[in-house]
């Protein structure tokens, strides 16, 4: 079997090898540190702890998360505080773990020489019901009786079995980032806690969470084009062009949420949100699985991750215990795509609450 990388691909041959079935891993990143592996994450214990747990890496995963971080406050725009949960002694549901320490972890756990690092995978080749063929940029080939999806939301896997692309919600995210919170930028870090604060008007919003390592990363969410900054006149790197672009806009806004616009270190991040159409069902082969992003890609709503790793264990018991590796992805997809269509139906156009001026259905209980 051969996989492409991210949280669900490093789960599935976690637990392929504990049954001693052979998976290989590629990776177009040069090494396991070669980029920033984005913020942190919480892994509910039904879905992403569940699939940990049959990776054998459940204990590991609680020494390293932050059970602390399943703090969270609500604000408004003028800075008044509308909720807030704290994690009680020994809540363990939803902690928190920096990306970056989770793909350690998986990495951690495979046999030596499973990922092959530097491998962009351009295309998927080969005939339906395989074996396939993965065609990589340096011109090299690798024939596999199973190609698992699970490279994410521009997945070159799953355009063998799908025409289906992304497409943009119309939402996007501006990530600004502190390091060194506590000491560097003591008011920021007093204002979001140990966990998550966030606040929207209705038009835009702000969500604010800790990291590990003391950082904090913000998300500037707005309802904009996908050029929305070169249509301003600007470009990525001009910080300060953005700031005052960003001030304008929340000009009503308390000071000390503006702090989470006008302090942070270095240059933002653009990151537009995309999604996938809904029903997203991809043609049946029994040589190709999707899983994560790749399969159902969905807004940034505390599902993506937990789902992935979730889809990843259970694809890699069906072929623990089916007979044949068609007959495993045949019993994987037909519980994968229902539950996959179910939360991308309840989540379709969810990213444009994020910006709502209603309190959120967490703080009356709701899920």
């Amino acid at each position: 079997m051969s996989a492409t990388s991210g949280p669900g691909g490093l789960t599935c041959a976690r637990i392929l090898q504990r049954h001693g079935i052979s998976a290989a891993v590629y990776d177009r990143d040069a090494g396991p540190h070669a980029r920033d592996q984005g913020g942190s994450l919480d892994l509910h214990a039904d879905d992403g702890q569940a699939a940990l747990r049959e990776a054998g890496l459940l204990e590991e995963f609680f020494r390293l998360a932050r059970p602390e971080g399943q703090e969270m406050r609500q604000m408004d725009p003028d800075g008044g505080l509308l909720f807030h949960h704290v994690p009680e002694e020994g809540e363990l549901f939803t902690p928190e773990i920096d990306r970056g320490r989770l793909r350690d972890l998986l990495l951690d756990s495979l046999e030596p020489g499973t990922v092959r690092w530097g491998r962009t995978l351009r295309a998927v080749g080969g005939p339906a019901g395989g074996p396939r063929r993965l065609h990589f940029a340096d011109g090299g080939t690798v024939e596999a009786d199973l190609v698992v999806g699970a490279d994410g939301a521009w997945s070159a896997v799953r355009r063998a079995v799908s025409p289906a692309a992304p497409r943009y919600t119309g939402v996007s995210f501006l990530e600004a980032r502190f390091h060194g919170a506590d000491t560097r930028h003591p008011d920021v870090a007093a204002l979001v806690g140990r966990g998550s604060a966030g606040a929207a008007d209705g038009k835009r919003g702000l969500f604010a969470q800790r990291n590990g390592g003391d950082h904090i990363r913000v998300s500037i969410i707005q309802r904009v084009p996908t050029d929305w900054i070169a249509a301003a006149g600007l470009a990525l790197q001009d910080t300060e062009g953005i700031r005052a672009l960003l001030l304008e806009r929340f000009r009503d806004w308390s000071p000390d949420l503006l702090r989470l616009i006008t302090d942070n270190d270095g240059p933002y991040a653009d990151r537009p949100i995309f999604a996938l159409p809904v029903p997203h069902v991809a043609e049946h082969d029994p040589a190709v699985a999707l899983l994560g992003d790749a399969a159902h890609l969905m807004p940034p709503l505390g599902v993506g991750a937990n789902l992935a790793m979730l889809d990843a264990c259970e694809l890699a018991l069906a072929l623990v215990r089916h007979g044949t590796v068609g007959e495993a992805v045949r019993a994987y997809e037909r519980t994968m795509v229902p539950r996959s269509t179910e939360t991308a139906r309840r989540l379709d156009g969810a990213v444009h609450d994020l910006l709502s001026a209603e309190l959120p259905d967490f703080a009356a209980g709701g899920g």
